[in-house]
This record gives structure tokens, sequence and C-alpha cells, in this order.
């Protein structure tokens, strides 16, 4: 696949589809899952894997397997103390920058907690990481984490895990529009290829899932209808689709046609 888009902090993508490796039933399905998608970014909770007994190191080798570029996130951190603790933990463990920023600050949506976010998205750039902050779509919030350093936005498609899709497609164009040279990734709440599609053809660069893969009966299946629904949309995006428009016009012109009596 030609994927001529934004770069994530100088770093392009081979192709726009990140994968969490959370909630599959197997390593090797998860595995798999990752080899029908040619996913280029793997998502890894520190907590999560970081286990007893050699477990979290043989996570660690199957992520290192996969060639994918490993994005360490923030996951279950409820406050600017425990965000940082974990970001600086997941650049020892993971060797690597980037760090997917997640703040919650409500426990039943997930909605992340967007005063925690930008406070702590200045600690780390600060502190030299390339954060790739979980938003929402409010766009005074996203100007404060770009002055707060941040290169990347990551706004929700809907809660995490709810498989709802694009909850918000006014806003989510209205954050295409506002930050048109930033790199834009939907991260969460999609629920089937479809949702990707539509946010691809909205002119975001990315896509990041778990849930709607993981949990699905065939999660490899499901990695790869994803993927061909990111083209599919990122393809329609580039070849500048039709304007929708409010009155029926006609595929066959009727001037210069004959009219039969």
């Amino acid at each position: 696949m030609n994927f001529d888009r934004k770069a994530f902090y100088g770093v392009p993508l081979e192709t726009p589809l990140m994968l969490g490796t959370a909630l599959y039933p197997s390593p090797s399905v998860l595995a798999d899952a990752f080899t029908r998608s040619k996913a280029s970014v793997a998502t890894v909770s520190l907590r999560r894997e970081n286990g007893v007994s050699g477990a979290g190191q043989d996570f660690w080798q199957l992520i290192q397997s996969l060639g994918c570029k490993v994005l360490p996130n923030t996951a279950g951190c409820y406050s600017v103390k425990e965000a940082v603790t974990t970001a600086h933990m997941a650049r020892e463990v993971f060797d690597t920058k980037w760090i997917k920023l997640e703040v919650i600050g409500h426990s039943d949506s997930l909605q992340p907690d967007v005063f925690g976010l930008v406070e702590t998205a200045k600690i780390l750039c600060e502190d030299g990481f390339e954060v790739f902050p979980y938003c929402t779509e409010d766009l005074i919030v996203a100007e404060k984490l770009l002055k707060a350093g941040c290169e990347v936005l990551m706004p929700w498609g809907a809660p995490i895990g709810s498989g709802l899709g694009l909850n918000n497609l006014y806003g989510l164009r209205a954050m295409r529009a506002a930050f048109p040279d930033i790199p834009l990734v939907i991260d969460a709440g999609l629920g089937v290829p479809s949702h990707a599609a539509t946010a691809m053809e909205l002119g975001y660069d990315a896509i990041l899932l778990n849930t709607a893969v993981a949990k699905a009966g065939d999660p490899a299946a499901m990695a790869e209808a994803f993927a061909l629904a990111v083209r599919a949309g990122l393809l329609a995006a580039e070849a500048d689709p039709m304007e929708p428009r409010d009155m029926a016009s006609p595929s066959t012109p009727v001037i210069g046609k004959a009219f039969l009596s």
C-alpha cells in the first residue's frame, strides 16, 4: 500500500492502521491479526504486560516479532502523577520516546480528563517524550495540547470499547479543518470497518482500535476487514469525492436528446 500522508514525529507509517494488543483470546490470534491487517503500530499497556514469572517478557518478544512500531500507553491512569510515572517506566521498558497519553476523568465513559491531559502532556513533552494524546474533539483542548508540545492529536470516535463509531461527525470535521497540517488519529469507539472508512474519508491520517478486532468472532478476519476499509477510505479521500446535494442530478443528460411523441 502506498501511504503518502503525514509523518508522526518524523516517522512515516507504511499503513494508516494502529492496533491494540489487549483482549485477544491467545497470542497466536493476536499475531494473526497483525499479520493479516499489516498494522504499522502496536499499542501496549505497560501495566498489563509487565507481569511476573516472565509473562511480560514473553509478550514483549511477541510484540517485537510483529515488526511494528511500538506505542506504549498510559491506560488506566486517572491522575497526572500516575500518568507521568507510567510514561517514564514505559520509556525504559520499551526504549521509545513515543507515548500514547491517557488521563481518564470519568470511569463510566472513560472520557479523558482534559485538564489533567494538558498538564501531563506539557510535563512529558518538556521531558523529551513524543506524546500522542487521547483527547476529545474539543478545539480549545486541541490548541492547548499543541501549545504544550504535542505534534499529534488522537480524538475519540466514541467511548473506548463501545463500538458506537463516530459520534460527532461535525466536531471531527471541524477538527480536521482547524488543524490541516497536524496528524490526526481516530482513537477508540469504532465497531465495524465502515466506521474506519468514514473516518479516513473525513481526511484523518490513521485509525487506532482494539476491542472491535480482539473481541470479534474471528479477530484476524476483522483486522483484515478494517485494513481494507482504511485503504478504501483513504483512496476515496484522495480521489476528491463529489459534494452531497439536495436535488437529483441525472447521470444521463437530457440536453440535445430527442423527444419522442
